[in-house]
């Protein structure tokens, strides 16, 4: 009887699929599978923990790093016959193109480990910023204001609802600023968010 393989540590998974979602994809080569993770190159800290959690999450799996030379990019690269087994989202065409949903024992990892997978999620396709604005007071002074806020872009209606349902079960509050980003901004919430994903480094 053939039984699917599984991770091998939940905890890592849980950012893996994260990442996975975000920039990943799997292409068949021969009689295996490559596992490919497109990252910025900007934040070599972040690299260096989708290897290690990769490895956590499949030990037989090797991954390599690799450097683009003209452009600000990475790639995560591990060979594996088992990558189908770990992320049955995988298949054909675009992922905003298709239909994205956990299986249950995803949804199980994701439960158990949520803030992971919100990190892999905002690791791949989210970034801090610092809003700035002005407005003209009743006094008719002009004030400048500053703020902090997250963003979650991604064109999959489906793995943006996975985003924003963890978030709501961890509290956090967010909104749709328009059909391909949320925005998370209320005080608290960013402060949940740099406590528990931290920022890219």
């Amino acid at each position: 009887m053939f039984v699917p393989r599984r991770p091998a540590d939940a905890f890592s998974y849980s950012y893996l699929l994260g990442m996975y979602l975000g920039d990943g994809h799997i292409l068949p080569i021969g009689g295996t599978y490559q596992l490919r993770i497109t990252l910025d190159a900007l934040y070599p800290g972040i690299i260096e923990d989708c290897c290690t959690y990769l490895r956590l999450s499949l030990p037989d799996a090797r991954p390599n790093a690799r450097w683009d030379k003209v452009h600000r990019r990475a790639w995560v690269d591990s060979g594996s016959k088992w990558w189908p087994d770990l992320f049955p989202q995988a298949g054909p065409g675009r992922k905003h193109e298709r239909v994205i949903a956990l299986e249950p024992w995803q949804q199980s990892v994701v439960d158990r480990f949520p803030w992971l997978f919100l990190r892999g999620l905002l690791h791949s396709d989210g970034c801090r910023s610092i809003n700035r604005f002005t407005t003209r007071l009743p006094s008719g002074r002009v004030a400048e204001y500053a703020y902090p806020r997250w963003f979650f872009s991604n064109l999959s209606a489906d793995i943006r609802g996975l985003f924003c349902r963890t978030c709501d079960a961890m509290g956090v509050r967010w909104t749709q600023s328009n059909p391909r980003n949320i925005s998370v901004s209320h005080r608290a919430s960013v402060a949940l968010l740099d406590e528990f994903v931290g920022l890219k480094s």
